[in-house]
C-alpha cells in the first residue's frame, strides 16, 4: 500500500490497465463508495456516494503527484443522473486506448456510463486467451467485446457476440482493429438473446462459451430466471468436451446459485475451477463481488 491519505491504494507497476483501489468490496470500512483504477496515463476516481470537494482534490492532487506516468485525473459521480465525470487533475480526454495483457481496448469518457471495460474481468479474459486456440468460441453479453479480443489473440477460429447493444458491438469491432485481428474470424449478432436462440444455433456447435450477463436489464434479463433458462438452452449447442466460462455480478447471490443451476439444468456438466479476481479485488463477503465458474460438458 502507498498512500498519505486514509484511503490504501497500490500504485502501478506498469502502464497496464489495474484497480488501484477497490472500496466497493466493503472491506475498508468508511470507503465502500470509491473505486480507483489506472488506465496509463489517466488515474480514474469512481465515486458511488457524494464525497467531501476537498478531501476528492486533495486525493487527485495525491495520486497525480505518486504516479510519475500519470497527466490526469478523472472522477466519475455514478449516484448522479447520468454519472457525469470531470477532470480533477489535466483535461477530460474524449478516448484512449489502454493495454491488459498486451492487448488494446478503446475507452470512452464523458459519453456513456460504463467506460468500455471492466478490470474485475481480467483475469477471465487472460484465461479466454489461453485456452482460445484452435476453438469456436461464443461470447454471450459480450458488451465491446474484450473476451472476443482475448479469444483471437489467443488463436481462436471464430468467435460469435452477442449482445443487444449495437452501440457496444460497434465498440467491439473498433477494439478488434485495435489489435489488428482478421474481422472475417468475427460474429457481431446485436440481439436479444433470449429471443434468438435459432441465431445461436446456426453458428455452433461451440468450444468454449463465455457467459457474462447482467444481473438485470429491464425487458431482458432477469438473472434469477434467466440464468437457468439459458444453461439449458447451451446445452445443444456444444462440442463434445466444451469448456464454459459462466460469471454472475450480482451481489446478492454468491457461487451455489451458478453451482445449483449447472446442477440442476446439465447435471453432467462438470465443475473444473473457480477462476480468480484480480488481487485488488478484496470482497468482505463471498457473495458480493464478481463470481467467474469453469464448467467442461460431457
Amino acid at each position: 500500500m502507498c498512500s498519505k491519505s486514509d484511503i490504501p491504494y497500490v500504485l502501478p507497476v506498469s502502464n497496464q490497465a489495474a484497480r488501484l483501489f477497490h472500496g466497493r468490496g466493503h472491506a475498508w470500512p468508511g470507503l465502500h463508495h470509491i473505486n480507483i483504477d489506472w488506465y496509463a496515463p489517466v488515474v480514474f476516481i469512481t465515486l458511488y456516494e457524494a464525497e467531501d470537494a476537498e478531501r476528492l482534490q486533495a486525493l487527485a492532487n495525491e495520486l497525480f503527484a505518486a504516479i510519475d506516468e500519470c497527466d490526469t485525473v478523472i472522477a466519475q459521480y455514478r449516484h448522479e443522473s447520468m454519472a457525469p465525470m470531470e477532470a480533477l487533475v489535466g483535461q477530460l480526454p474524449d478516448a484512449l486506448t489502454v493495454e491488459e495483457h498486451g492487448l488494446k481496448y478503446g475507452l470512452n469518457f464523458g459519453k456513456f456510463q460504463n467506460i468500455g471495460l471492466f478490470p474485475d474481468m481480467a483475469n477471465g479474459r487472460l484465461w479466454v486467451k489461453q485456452q482460445a486456440q484452435g476453438k469456436r468460441v461464443l461470447n454471450l453479453f459480450s458488451y465491446t467485446c474484450g473476451f472476443s479480443v482475448a479469444a483471437l489473440a489467443g488463436g481462436a477460429d471464430k468467435v460469435v457476440n452477442f449482445d443487444m447493444s449495437k452501440r457496444a458491438l460497434s465498440i467491439g469491432r473498433d477494439n478488434h482493429r485495435l489489435n489488428d485481428h482478421d474481422l472475417s474470424r468475427v460474429v457481431f449478432e446485436g440481439v436479444d438473446i433470449f429471443r434468438s436462440f435459432g441465431r445461436l444455433k446456426k453458428h455452433g456447435p461451440y468450444d468454449l462459451v463465455i457467459s457474462d450477463p447482467p444481473t438485470f436489464q429491464k425487458g431482458s434479463v432477469d438473472i434469477r430466471k434467466d440464468y437457468p433458462r439459458l444453461v439449458r438452452r447451451l446445452r445443444d449447442y456444444l462440442a463434445p468436451q466444451a469448456e464454459l466460462l459462466l460469471c454472475l455480478n450480482a451481489p446478492e447471490l454468491g457461487a451455489d446459485f451458478l453451482l445449483d443451476v449447472v446442477a440442476q439444468e446439465c447435471p453432467d456438466w462438470q465443475f473444473i475451477e473457480r477462476i480468480a479476481n484480480p488481487d485488488a479485488f478484496v470482497e468482505a463477503t463471498e457473495t458480493s463481488g464478481l463470481k467467474v465458474l469453469r464448467f467442461r460438458a460431457p
